[in-house]
C-alpha cells in the first residue's frame, strides 16, 4: 500500500516520482507555500463546542459501530452509520464513516479489488460537499477542514492506486491545503493531530528513501520523524475516529520503515486480539509472530485464518491464505517434521499466490523453493525442475534462492 502522505507530497510536485506524468498541456496551478508549524493549538482556535465529531454522546453511541467496522462486521457498522445519517443528514461525519467502511472492504485485498471503488468515491464526494457548506459558513470551522482533508486524502490515495494521476494530484493538493488550515485545532482533539503526525513522519522518510525528491521537498516545511511517531502514538492511544487508523499506521511504520519488530508486535497483538475477524490485522500479527520466532502463536492465528477463509468470513481471501499456508508449511516442516503436510501447505500457498497475482512475492518464491527441495528428496526430478525453474524466473538474480535453484538446474539437465 502506498503511504497516504507520500501520495500527498509527490502529487503536489511538478514531476512524478513513479515515472508517471500529468497532462502537461495544461498549466498547473501555483503550488502554495505550506506552513505546518509543530504547535498543539493556536491561541485563537475555537474550543470545538458544537462540533459533532467531538460530541461525547455521539462517540459513546458509535463505539460499537467502530468496533464492528474494524472487526469486519460491515453490515452492523453501516446500519449504525445510516442511523446517524438520518439524524444528521447535512453533516459530513456519517458519509465519511460510510466511506471508511468501503475502504476497509478494499484493504484486505491489498487494494486490488475495485468493486467498492464507486461507493467509496461517492461517499467521499458527499463528505466534501457537506463539509464545504460548513466551511463556506465559517472558514475557521476546523471540523469542516478535518473532513475535507480526510475525504480528499482517501480520494487521492485510491486514485493513485488506480493510476488516475490527474485526479490524485488535484485531491492531494486539496487534502494538504485543509490539513494546513486545520492545524490550529491540533490541541482540541487527537483526531486533528493524525494528519500532521503522518506528514511529520513521511516528510523525513521520503527525503531519506527517495533522494531524487529532495528538491521537491524544499517546497514543503521540514518534517520531524521523531515527533511524527510521538504524535502518531498519541493519536493511537487517544483518538476515537482516527485511533485505530493510527494504530494500523504505527504497526506498519514500525515494522516496515523502522525495522522495529519488538515495537510493532504489541500493537499488532492488540489489533488482532481485539478485532479477531479482521483479516488484515490477523495476518500482520501472524507475520510478526513468525519473524519473532513465536511459532505457537503464529500457528494458532494461521489456522484461524484458514478456517475463516473456508467459512467465508468477510475480508478473508487469497492474500491472507497465502500468508497462513506459508507459515503453516514452514512450521509443520521444521517443528513437526511432517513433510507430507508441509508439502500440502506450500502447494496451497502457490495456488493462493497465483490466484491473487502475487507471484513475485517472497512467499511464492520460498514455497516453490521448498517444494523443489522436497521433490529432490523424493527423487522426482521432473517436479524439482518445475519448481526450481519458477524460482529462477521469479527470484532476484543475486539472491541465495536464485543461486540454489540455478545450481540444481545446471547440474540436473534433462
Amino acid at each position: 500500500m502506498r503511504k497516504f502522505f507520500l501520495v500527498v507530497l509527490v502529487a503536489c510536485a511538478p514531476v512524478w516520482a513513479w515515472g508517471q506524468r500529468v497532462d502537461t498541456t495544461k498549466t498547473p496551478r501555483p503550488i502554495r507555500k505550506v506552513e505546518l508549524e509543530n504547535v498543539d493549538i493556536a491561541p485563537g482556535a475555537r474550543d470545538g463546542k458544537g462540533w459533532l465529531m467531538l460530541d461525547k454522546d455521539i462517540q459513546l453511541e458509535l463505539e460499537g459501530a467502530m468496533h464492528n467496522l474494524y472487526n469486519f462486521k460491515y453490515d452492523k457498522a453501516e446500519k449504525q452509520f445510516r442511523s446517524l445519517r438520518r439524524r444528521y443528514p447535512e453533516h459530513p461525519l456519517p458519509y465519511l464513516l460510510m466511506g471508511l467502511s468501503q475502504w476497509w472492504k478494499i484493504v484486505p485485498t491489498n487494494l486490488q479489488t475495485k468493486q467498492y471503488d464507486k461507493p467509496l468515491f461517492a461517499y467521499m464526494d458527499t463528505t466534501v460537499r457537506k463539509a464545504e457548506v460548513l466551511y463556506d459558513q465559517d472558514n475557521k470551522n476546523y471540523e469542516a477542514c478535518f473532513f475535507l482533508s480526510a475525504a480528499y486524502g482517501f480520494d487521492a490515495q485510491l486514485n493513485a492506486e488506480r493510476k488516475n494521476w490527474t485526479q490524485a494530484t488535484l485531491s492531494s493538493r486539496k487534502a494538504l491545503r485543509y490539513l494546513q488550515e486545520s492545524k490550529e485545532a491540533n490541541g482540541l482533539s487527537p483526531e486533528f493531530l493524525f494528519g500532521q503526525a503522518l506528514f511529520n513522519y513521511y516528510a523525513v522518510w521520503i527525503a531519506d528513501n527517495y533522494p531524487l525528491l529532495k528538491p521537491v521537498l524544499l517546497l514543503f516545511p521540514k518534517g520531524n520523524r521523531t515527533l511524527g511517531l510521538q504524535q502518531l502514538r498519541n493519536v493511537a492511544s487517544n483518538g476515537f475516529y482516527t485511533g485505530l487508523e493510527a494504530k494500523s499506521y504505527l504497526m506498519r511504520i514500525l515494522y516496515t520503515e523502522e525495522n522495529n519488530l519488538d515495537g510493532a508486535l504489541p500493537t499488532a497483538r492488540y489489533l488482532a486480539n481485539n478485532y479477531p475477524d479482521n483479516a488484515y490485522f490477523q495476518r500482520f500479527y501472524a507475520l510478526l509472530c513468525y519473524h519473532q520466532g513465536d511459532m505457537v502463536e503464529c500457528e494458532r492465528v494461521s489456522r484461524e485464518i484458514l478456517d475463516k477463509i473456508n467459512r467465508g468470513y468477510a475480508g478473508y481471501e487469497g492474500i491472507s491464505g497465502r500468508y497462513a499456508t506459508y507459515f503453516l508449511g514452514s512450521i509443520v516442516q521444521n517443528s513437526y517434521k511432517d513433510a507430507t503436510k508441509a508439502k500440502d501447505y506450500f502447494q496451497r500457498c502457490v495456488v493462493f499466490s497465483e490466484l491473487t497475482g502475487d507471484t513475485n512475492s517472497g512467499f511464492y518464491i520460498s514455497a516453490n523453493l521448498n517444494l523443489g527441495r522436497m521433490a529432490e528428496d523424493e527423487k522426482d526430478p521432473k517436479a524439482a525442475r518445475r519448481y526450481y525453474s519458477t524460482v529462477v524466473e521469479k527470484a532476484e538474480k543475486k539472491s541465495a534462492q536464485y543461486r540454489e535453484a540455478k545450481l540444481y538446474l545446471k547440474t540436473h539437465k534433462k
